[in-house]
């Protein structure tokens, strides 16, 4: 079963008016297979391949000149010289369209196209499914969506999630984290991500994180880091935009993929996910990571943060569509309405303010409805947020 991502259409967009395109995610996001299946006319090289490694760096520029003008070079980090060579052949032939980049460390990659690309590139990135593409008969159940997670292979190979991650994070920190980055204690590491788990949706406190891991503020920096550019986790940066009110600074931390939640935190079926003390956030993380997903999809970087006062007052999830227009998203995982659930829309910001707010409630037991200003929203409607 091979499901259409909804990025291709904007990779073709961007092969028309770029040299190279680049593309970037976590391993098992169905980069190659994208690649190989929609772009059937390129020449596909894996640069994971040691042979194929060493052919390359016998005569990178003969190597370049010589497989013609559409070439695929998968794991590209794996060869950082090469991408000078690029640059020369792409600025002689002076043609969009020529190279596709892929790769899976984006901190490698990216910092290698910064250095020689810069200009002559298109920057992409695919993670794993969205909502929007996969079929219907596989979204009915929301609890069973975010114990499952949405790496491709899960759907492809009916693999069982707690069979896929245990095994997924073991290769993740063992082959990237030793490829990133010197870390000591792979144990360590391995706890670590384990208590970002416990933390998701919270407002990230450095210290307390480093004290529970046993490590320095300065590594939990660093470690972060890894998890954000190989794509486990992001952090979402509160929304400010100059009001005369104290806000709260931290970001919050979430994760890319709700699976490798679970499994972290050993959550094995749907049922032990419904009672579990951080459901509420673990189903705010399955919406907000979806809405990052499908900004990226559609090739667009998402201007999401969230909106915290001193005093408590909070809006999880803030869009900024212009300087003038925001979405504001408040994301509750209990099925049954109630007034609490948008009483933090009160009030919102200064009244006076020449800003125009779009209100969201998103909640599981939601039909399409609307309370004064406010839109009440199921999960499967998130689509509809950014106009998809």
């Amino acid at each position: 079963m091979i499901i259409t991502r909804n990025l291709v259409k904007h990779l073709q967009q961007m092969l028309e008016k770029f040299p190279v395109i680049s593309l970037t995610g976590p391993r098992q996001s169905g980069k190659t297979t994208l690649l190989k299946e929609f772009f059937p006319d390129y020449k596909y090289f894996n640069l994971e391949r040691l042979d194929l490694r060493e052919l390359i760096l016998s005569d990178p520029l003969g190597f370049l000149r010589s497989s013609g003008e559409k070439i695929i070079l998968d794991e590209v980090q794996n060869i950082p010289e090469l991408f000078s060579y690029i640059q020369v052949v792409s600025d002689e032939r002076g043609t969009n369209g020529q190279y596709i980049l892929s790769g899976s460390q984006s901190f490698l990659l990216n910092e290698k196209i910064s250095q020689s690309l810069a200009g002559r590139v298109s920057v992409n990135h695919l993670l794993p499914f969205d909502l929007t593409e996969l079929p219907k008969n596989l979204k009915k159940d929301y609890l069973q969506l975010i114990h499952t997670g949405f790496y491709p292979r899960i759907y492809h190979s009916k693999i069982n999630p707690i069979d896929f991650y245990p095994s997924y994070l073991q290769t993740y920190i063992e082959r990237d984290i030793r490829t990133l980055r010197a870390v000591e204690n792979l144990n360590t590491f391995t706890r670590f991500l384990s208590l970002c788990a416990g933390r998701t949706g919270q407002i990230l406190n450095l210290t307390s994180l480093a004290n529970d891991t046993g490590v320095s503020v300065n590594t939990v920096k660093s470690w972060l880091s890894l998890l954000e550019t190989s794509y486990i986790i992001f952090l979402l940066k509160p929304y400010h935009n100059n009001f005369n009110k104290r806000i709260i600074k931290a970001p919050k931390l979430y994760f890319y993929d709700t699976g490798i939640v679970c499994s972290l935190l050993r959550i094995n079926d749907e049922e032990a996910l419904r009672n579990y003390y951080l459901y509420g956030a673990l189903f705010e993380n399955f919406v907000i990571a979806e809405i990052a997903k499908q900004f990226y999809h559609s090739g667009r970087q998402p201007l999401m943060y969230y909106y915290k006062e001193s005093n408590g007052k909070e809006i999880d999830c803030i869009i900024e569509q212009s300087s003038n227009k925001i979405i504001a998203l408040e994301i509750k995982g209990g099925e049954s309405f109630t007034k609490d659930y948008i009483k933090n829309f009160s009030g919102l910001f200064d009244e006076k303010l020449p800003i125009q707010i779009i209100k969201y409630l998103i909640f599981p037991g939601a039909k399409k409805t609307m309370i004064n200003d406010i839109t009440l929203l199921n999960w499967t409607d998130i689509p509809e947020i950014l106009g998809n």
